[in-house]
C-alpha cells in the first residue's frame, strides 16, 4: 500500500504546481498529436460540412497528457482552408471525461486581424472590471511537433462559465451569432427585435445552448418591444448598459452595436432575467468598421463616433429602447465615463499592452505563420496599420484621440451627481435586524438618489429610494445626507449608491452593479478544527445512492467536538475564488462527534443536501468559509480513482489517505473481513506483459476493474464463486495502472 500512496502523492503534486490555464503572465504550452498526416485536410472537411470534432490521439497541457481529444477548426473570417494557422476548438471530454483544472473547452484564436497581438487580451481585461467576462491569455500551439505559433487563448462561455458566475447552468442559455456566421449575404441577425411568438422566425439568429429556452427568448424581445416598464423582471438592464458602453467606448463593432448585432451571449439566471456576456474581441479597438448606419473607414471617424450610436435606430433594439428611459440613459453615461476615465484618462491600458507585448515578443518573432511582420507587431499599438482588409489603427492613436473627443461633450462636461461618506449606521449589525445606510449626495434631484441591496450574489438587486427628510437616519433634514433602511437578512449584504440629476447618473461604487459595498452581519462562528471535511468522493459509479438512486459526488463532514454544531451562514465551494457558492440551509446541525454527509450534484431540487456543484475526479478543492470570508477548512486533493474514498486517518484529524469509502462513518473502521481479503490476496506476476492472476485462497472475487492513471476504465467484469481469475492486459501500451478487486484498495501494475 506504500507504493500506492507513494504514486498518488506524486500526481496530487504534479497537480499543485502545474500552471493556471489563464495565468496572463505565462504563455502556455499547447501540444496536439494526430495520428493522421493529413489531419488539416480532415479538419478542413469538418469546418466545411457538419463542424463535428475529429480525435486528436493525444493534447498536452503544459505536460499534462489527454489521449482521445476531440479537435476542430472554429471561426467566421478568421478561419481559411488555405491558411497554415487556423483557430482551434479543443473539446477533452468529447470522447473521455476528463478536464484541465476543471476547463474541458479550449478556445484558441489565431489573432488573424491584430498586429499587435493583445488587441483581445487587452480588451477583455478592461471588461472584466465591470462584467463578467471570459479569462484569456496566450498560448505557443504545437500540432505534430511543428509550432503553428502563438495564439490568444480565451475562456470559453460554456455552462461551466455561466454556473461559476451566475449560479446554474440548466436555463435558457444562446449563442447569439447567426447560425453558419454573419457576411455580406446574411439576413438574419440576433437583434433582440421581437418578431412574433412563432420561434422559428429566431433559429436562423440565434444558436440554442441549452435543451430549451425559445420561448423565454420570445418573451425578452417582446417585453424589450412592446412593455419596456417591466423589462428589469427579465432583463438585467445594468449589465446590458455595461456591454453597450464597453462596445462603443472600445470601438468594439462587430458586436451587438455592429452592422451584424453578434458577438455576445444570454443567460437566464434562477432570477428569471436574462444575462449578457460580451464575446470574440479580436477586432476590438477600431479594427471591424461595420456600424450598419454611418462609415467609420478611417481613424479620425473612428475617433468621434457618436457615444450614442443607434439611439434611434429600430434595428438595434436594446440600444432604442434602453436609453429612450431616461434613467437608463443616465446609468448608460455614468458606466460609459467610468470605462473611458478609469481606462483612458492615464495611459494604464497603453501601460498593459506594452507589459502583453514585452511577455510575447519572443513568441510574436517565433511564430513563422503570423499574418503580419514583426515590425508591424511592434508599431501598431502607436501607430496605424493601413494594409490588408481591415485596417488597424494604432490602439494608442484611435483611444487616446477618442478620449480627447468624448471628454468635450456635453454628455461628459455636465455636472455629476457627487457621492460620498457612503456606511451603515452601524458597520456589523446582528443578523436579521433593521439598519439605516447613509451617503452625503450633492449636484442630485428631487427623488434622484437610490440605495441598490441584496442578500447573496445569486439575487437581483433590490432599489430603494433614499431620503434627505430627516426620518431615515440621515441626520437633518436637507443637510445633503440620504438614508434608507434594509434589513439585514443573511449573514452578509450587499449595497450601492446610485443618484442622478437631470442630465446624468453616478454610482457608488463608480463599477456597480458588478461592484458594491458588503456588509457583514454578525453570527456564531465554528472554529477551524471542530468541523472538519472527513472524506470525499469524487468519481462514485457504484458505492452508493442517494435518495433518488443516483450515484454522485458526496462530500462528508464531520464534527470532532462533543457538542452540536450549528451550520447556519456557512458556505461550501469548490473555489477560493467564490466562497459563497452553496450555503447549507437554515436550521442545519450536524451531532457531537457526528457525520453530515452532502452530494455534490448541483440538483438543489432532490432530497437532502445537495451542493450547486460537482466534484472533479482529476482534483481540485473543497473549503468550508464564511461570506466574511473567513475560512475554516480547505482540502486540496488531486487524481482520484472511482469508487474510493479520499479519508482522513486516524479520522476527523489525520492527514488524506485513498481507501475503501467509509460513507457517513468512521474512517478507521473498514471491518476485519475487509482486512482478511487484501492480507489473502495475490497478483502475479507483477511486472507482466500478458496475462495477470488474481488469487485468494480464502474469500471469491466478485469484480475486477482496471483504470489508468488519468481514471479511465479500461477493463472492467464480474464472477460468482471464484477464487483465482485470469486477465489478459498484452493488449495495453507499456505503462503503470491501478486495478481494484471487489471494489477494494487500488494495486499498482506494471505492463511491460
Amino acid at each position: 500500500m506504500k507504493k500506492i500512496l507513494t504514486t498518488f502523492s506524486i500526481l496530487l503534486s504534479f497537480l499543485a504546481f502545474s500552471q493556471d490555464l489563464y495565468d496572463i503572465n505565462t504563455i502556455q504550452d499547447i501540444r496536439i498529436v494526430f495520428a493522421e498526416s493529413n489531419w488539416d485536410a480532415l479538419l478542413d472537411a469538418q469546418a466545411n460540412s457538419t463542424e463535428d470534432y475529429i480525435s486528436a490521439q493525444s493534447v498536452t497541457i503544459n505536460g499534462v497528457v489527454f489521449n482521445n481529444v476531440g479537435v476542430k477548426y472554429k471561426g467566421n473570417s478568421t478561419y481559411n482552408s488555405n491558411r497554415v494557422k487556423n483557430p482551434f476548438h479543443i473539446e477533452l471530454d468529447t470522447y473521455v471525461n476528463q478536464d484541465y483544472q476543471g476547463y474541458t473547452d479550449i478556445k484558441l484564436s489565431n489573432v488573424y486581424f491584430d498586429p499587435t497581438f493583445v488587441r483581445e487580451t487587452l480588451s477583455y481585461s478592461i471588461l472584466r472590471k465591470y462584467m463578467h467576462a471570459p479569462l484569456s491569455n496566450y498560448a505557443n500551439v504545437y500540432v505534430n511537433g511543428t509550432l503553428m505559433g502563438l495564439y490568444v487563448s480565451s475562456e470559453s462561455i460554456s455552462k461551466k462559465f455561466v454556473d461559476n458566475h451566475f449560479y446554474s447552468n440548466n436555463n435558457a442559455f444562446f449563442k447569439c451569432n447567426p447560425i453558419g456566421g454573419a457576411g455580406p449575404g446574411s439576413s438574419s441577425y440576433p437583434n433582440l427585435a421581437y418578431l412574433g411568438n412563432n420561434i422559428t422566425s429566431y433559429q436562423t439568429a440565434y444558436e440554442l445552448n441549452s435543451d430549451a429556452g425559445w420561448e423565454d427568448l420570445v418573451a425578452l424581445t417582446n417585453t424589450l418591444s412592446n412593455d419596456i416598464t417591466n423589462i428589469e423582471s427579465i432583463l438585467d438592464v445594468d449589465r446590458a448598459l455595461w456591454m453597450l458602453a464597453f462596445d462603443n467606448v472600445l470601438v468594439n463593432i462587430d458586436s451587438y452595436v455592429g452592422t451584424f448585432k453578434q458577438n455576445y451571449y444570454l443567460y437566464k439566471d434562477d432570477n428569471g432575467r436574462f444575462n449578457s456576456i460580451v464575446w470574440d474581441l479580436n477586432m476590438s479597438l477600431g479594427v471591424f468598421t461595420q456600424t450598419g448606419t454611418i462609415n467609420i473607414n478611417n481613424t479620425t471617424v473612428k475617433k468621434q463616433m457618436t457615444h450614442l450610436l443607434h439611439a434611434n435606430d429600430a434595428a438595434w433594439p436594446l440600444v432604442q429602447k434602453l436609453l429612450a428611459v431616461p434613467k437608463y440613459k443616465r446609468m448608460y453615461l455614468a458606466h460609459f465615463r467610468t470605462i473611458f476615465e478609469e481606462n483612458f484618462s492615464n495611459d494604464s491600458y497603453y501601460t498593459t499592452a506594452q507589459s502583453y507585448q514585452a511577455l510575447i515578443a519572443p513568441s510574436v518573432q517565433a511564430d513563422t505563420n503570423k499574418f503580419f511582420t514583426y515590425a508591424q507587431f511592434q508599431s501598431n499599438l502607436t501607430v496605424d496599420n493601413t494594409g490588408g482588409m481591415n485596417p488597424a489603427p494604432g490602439i494608442k492613436n484611435l483611444m487616446d484621440g477618442r478620449y480627447t473627443y468624448l471628454s468635450t461633450l456635453t454628455d461628459f462636461t455636465n455636472t455629476r451627481p457627487t457621492i460620498t461618506a457612503v456606511a451603515p449606521a452601524v458597520e456589523t449589525p446582528i443578523i436579521n435586524s433593521d439598519v439605516f445606510v447613509t451617503a452625503n449626495v450633492i449636484n442630485t434631484n428631487t427623488n434622484g438618489v437610490f440605495l441598490g441591496y441584496r442578500a447573496n450574489e445569486r439575487l437581483a438587486f433590490t432599489k430603494t429610494q433614499m431620503f434627505d427628510d430627516g426620518l431615515h437616519g440621515d441626520g437633518a433634514a436637507g443637510d445633503n445626507v440620504y438614508g434608507a433602511s434594509i434589513n439585514v437578512s443573511n449573514v452578509f449584504m450587499q449595497y450601492y449608491v446610485y443618484a442622478e440629476n437631470n442630465n446624468v447618473g453616478q454610482f457608488s461604487p463608480e463599477r456597480a452593479e458588478h461592484e458594491f459595498y458588503s456588509l457583514n452581519a454578525s453570527y456564531p462562528t465554528i472554529s477551524p478544527g471542530d468541523l472538519v471535511v472527513n472524506e470525499i468522493m469524487a468519481q462514485n459509479t457504484l458505492t452508493v445512492a442517494d435518495a433518488n438512486g443516483e450515484y454522485e459526488d458526496w462530500i462528508e463532514l464531520h464534527n470532532n467536538t462533543n457538542t452540536t454544531l450549528s451550520l447556519d451562514n456557512l458556505f461550501m465551494t469548490d473555489t477560493e475564488t467564490n466562497l459563497i457558492k452553496w450555503q447549507f440551509p437554515a436550521g442545519t446541525t450536524i451531532e457531537p462527534n457526528g457525520y453530515l454527509t452532502i452530494w455534490a450534484d448541483e440538483d438543489g431540487t432532490q432530497e437532502g443536501l445537495h451542493a450547486s456543484f460537482k466534484l472533479s475526479a482529476s482534483g481540485e478543492s473543497v473549503l468550508l468559509a464564511y461570506a466574511n470570508g473567513t475560512i475554516i477548512e480547505t482540502v486540496n486533493y488531486g487524481v482520484q480513482t472511482p469508487d474510493l474514498g479520499y479519508a482522513r486517518i486516524p479520522n476527523g484529524t489525520g492527514a488524506f489517505v485513498i481507501q475503501s469509502p467509509t460513507f457517513n462513518f468512521n474512517n478507521e473502521s473498514l471491518s476485519a473481513s475487509t482486512f482478511d481479503f487484501d492480507q489473502n490476496l495475490t497478483v502475479f506476476p507483477n511486472p507482466t506483459n500478458g496475462n495477470l492472476n488474481v488469487f485468494n485462497k480464502q474469500y471469491p472475487i466478485e469484480t475486477l476493474a482496471i483504470y489508468n492513471l488519468q481514471g479511465q476504465l479500461l477493463y472492467n467484469n464480474s464472477y460468482q464463486n471464484q477464487n483465482q481469475i485470469s486477465v489478459d492486459i498484452s493488449s495495453f501500451s507499456k505503462g503503470i495502472y491501478m486495478i481494484m478487486i471487489n471494489s477494494r484498495q487500488p494495486l499498482k501494475i506494471i505492463k511491460d
